[in-house]
């Protein structure tokens, strides 16, 4: 814009600059081009300086004309008015045509400097209103842009409302049935392990029972799960944070497995060095758990899941592998496994909750879960915070991780 702005300054002055000498050596050049040709002096040639001023008039405005006009008269006294040579005027009519030349000049001069700036205005005006289009363009396309991008957000905005909407009315809907169904099961559980206790029932009758209760705690599960899902969903998770050693975790999750798999090993970190993270001991737990259990379920009979964990002091990270010796997961289901419901071939049964709630409580104590490439098997990754160097001394002798709870059943209460 500076460039274009200087040169449009700069042309206008390089014009009159060009008006005033040419005012000069015009007359001047007429007047060379008059005496070499050799022809009668005569003052008729005035009519031709008439002619040149009016040229410069229009051309350069009334300044040059009224310069270009006294040079004229000078040069006509000089060179074609009788004494020659000379500026002495001897007869009075010379005197007369000379004044005449001059007004006729600045007459002719001053009309067509009149009509230079009304050219030079209406160029001027023109130049405006071109810059006014191109900003008038330029703004309504810009208005246009902005519409249309303020209705897509509109758009945009209305979906997410009705995705919201329809996704809260899901987890109210599976939050109300979850709940709906624990009371019943609870009240199975419940009536059937009485009735197993009395030992004048039949063995059938028993072994009915125990089928009865078997599903009513799988069930429990289930219900369980979809609520945590829904917690986890609903941002919706009440976390204690706190330091506690990750080996001790590592082996009450080991512990809690062998009871109910008692022909699974769990190979563990021998002589690792105490690491305390900083998470909430029940929800690190249930990850523990439904990896393990999950691991349990893929992996052959009588090949142990092998369990490691690392630190990395940069990231202030601990992370933890679990790895088996079953078929593996598909490359192309990959990482799809943590979502819900998604489920391998040959990974055994489940809900298909198990590792969607383990990648949601993962994230929620601010760590990540993934998968690791593995040449056998399938190894499940997961990352948590390290704890401050003292945290040991943080540990609150009354705490869940103070007492070293070995938690079965997950405190899952409403």
């Amino acid at each position: 814009m500076g460039a274009m702005a200087d040169s449009e300054h700069g042309g206008p002055r390089l014009g009159a600059w060009a008006g005033w000498i040419l005012s000069l050596a015009a007359p001047i050049v007429l007047t060379v081009v008059l005496n070499v040709a050799g022809g009668p002096k005569s003052r008729e040639y005035a009519f031709l300086y008439v002619g040149l001023v009016a040229a410069l008039a229009v051309t350069f405005g009334l300044g040059p004309a009224l310069l270009a006009a006294t040079a004229s008269f000078l040069l006509i006294d000089y060179f074609f008015v009788p004494p020659y040579n000379t500026l002495t005027i001897a007869d009075e009519q010379d005197i007369v045509n000379l004044l005449v030349l001059v007004g006729a000049a600045g007459l002719v001069g001053g009309l067509g400097s009149l009509r230079r700036t009304a050219q030079l205005r209406s160029e001027a005006l023109a130049r405006q209103l071109r810059a006014a289009n191109r900003d008038l363009e330029r703004l309504n396309g810009e208005q246009a842009a902005a519409a249309q991008v303020a209705l897509r957000l509109a758009v945009t905005e209305q979906q997410l409302r009705a995705l919201e909407e329809s996704d809260r009315a899901r987890r109210d809907f599976l939050a109300n049935v979850s709940h709906d169904l624990r009371t019943p099961i609870s009240t199975i559980l419940t009536g059937s392990t009485a009735v197993m206790e009395d030992s004048t029932i039949s063995a059938e009758a028993r072994s009915s029972l125990e089928s009865v209760a078997g599903e009513a705690r799988r069930l429990n599960v289930v219900v369980a799960d979809m609520l945590d899902m829904a917690r986890i969903e609903g941002n919706a998770l009440d976390l204690q944070l706190e330091p506690f050693d990750l080996g001790l975790a590592l082996r009450s999750a080991a512990d809690r497995l062998q009871r109910i798999s008692s022909d699974r090993a769990v190979i563990l970190p021998d002589g690792a060095p105490a690491c305390y993270v900083l998470a909430d001991w029940s929800r690190l737990g249930q990850v523990l758990d439904n990896l393990l259990s999950n691991a349990d379920r893929a992996a052959p009979p009588r090949t142990p899941i092998e369990v490691e964990f690392a630190t990395d002091g940069e990231s202030r990270l601990a992370v933890v592998r679990v790895r088996d010796h079953g078929p593996g997961i598909p490359p192309a289901l990959g990482e799809r496994v943590f979502e819900r419901f998604v489920r391998g071939e040959d990974r055994g049964g489940g809900t298909g909750l198990g590792l969607a709630i383990v990648k949601g409580l993962v994230e929620a104590q601010a760590g990540r879960a993934w998968i690791e490439p593995s040449t056998r098997g399938a190894t499940l990754a997961f990352s948590i915070p390290l704890a401050e160097a003292e945290a040991e001394a943080q540990v609150e002798p009354g705490s869940a991780v103070g007492r070293g709870d070995q938690v079965v059943e997950h405190d899952r209460a409403d």
